[in-house]
């Protein structure tokens, strides 16, 4: 049984591109939450209440999309 071997060059590659979608999807979504209480006039409560929520679909769309990155590329090598 031969071991297997991190590819490291597909590792980084996957984990930079997690951290920079990471941090675009909850940077629009805090600022989506803060843009439309700010619009209604919802007051600070709702505004966290919406920065929350939107926090919460931009994790769940996060998850999904390093689970189909992780899925297509390859991690090791041999084996």
């Amino acid at each position: 049984m031969a071991a297997r071997q991190t590819n490291w060059r597909n590792l980084i590659l996957v984990v930079s591109l997690g951290i920079l979608i990471a941090v675009e999807l909850f940077g629009v979504a805090l600022a989506s939450g803060w843009a439309l209480a700010g619009l209604f006039e919802l007051g600070p409560i709702i505004g966290y209440v919406l920065m929350a929520l939107f926090s919460g679909f931009a994790a769940y769309g996060m998850l999904n999309l390093m689970r189909r990155v992780i899925k297509v590329e390859r991690l090791t090598e041999g084996g």
